[in-house]
């Protein structure tokens, strides 16, 4: 397995000779010229997630690539090609299976109504299992062996972060959702999670690809 992160909540995942792209948002632009796509998926509504000025470009540059979206996201966004994907769900792509898990977005504010959210677990056999939670925190799938953590959002505190690392139990990680943060804040983020949990995290963001 061949994962790089290209900023932010995107990530790229190449497995058993299939080629994912998850969640490609509006503030990244590494993925902007990808092509032998076998699926994009997008785990939330929110643009940071969905790109919907840039996604028609990567449609067109990778027909016969399956977009794989949470449920409500063609409500929002024109999406000809978005498959619905409900949680609980999976989809096979050659002898990788992606299954869908948890369903609701992490809660912003009370005033603000919660969406929906998509985990993504990625498998093959004899790879190892990735797990991307969108943005929440509240569902922990087992067996996962390298994780996409989020370091910051307006949804998440520090001590949630942890505790959902430690309940995850992942040996490796990198960080993701970093976007609203700068190189002192990704630092502590990065630092209090290799100090205070037993995932050993990797810095990819100089777009190198963690291995497995």
């Amino acid at each position: 397995m061949e994962i790089t992160h290209l900023g932010h909540s995107t990530v790229l995942v190449t497995v058993a000779g299939c080629r994912l792209l998850l969640d490609p948002g509006n503030f990244s632009q590494a993925w902007w010229e990808l092509t032998d796509l076998d699926a994009i998926i997008v785990t939330h509504q929110h643009p940071d997630h969905i790109d919907p000025d840039r996604l028609p470009a990567l449609l067109a540059a990778n027909p016969s690539a399956r977009l794989v979206v949470e449920p409500t996201v063609p409500d929002h966004y024109d999406l000809p090609r978005a498959e619905r994907w409900a949680a609980d769900s999976w989809i096979q792509l050659g002898a990788v299976t992606v299954t869908a898990v948890g369903g609701l977005h992490a809660v912003i504010h009370r005033d603000i109504p919660r969406i929906g959210n998509l985990g993504v677990v990625i498998e093959a056999p004899g790879e190892p299992r990735f797990f991307h939670p969108g943005d929440a925190l509240d569902t922990v799938p087992p067996g996962i062996d390298v994780a996409a953590i989020p370091a910051h959002g307006p949804w998440c505190a520090m001590k949630e972060i942890i505790d959902f690392t430690r309940q995850l139990g992942a040996p490796d990680g990198f960080l993701i959702h970093d976007g609203l943060i700068n190189q002192r804040g990704w630092a502590l983020s990065f630092d209090r999670l290799n100090d205070m949990t037993a995932t050993r995290l990797t810095d990819l963001r100089a777009g190198q690809p963690w291995l497995g």
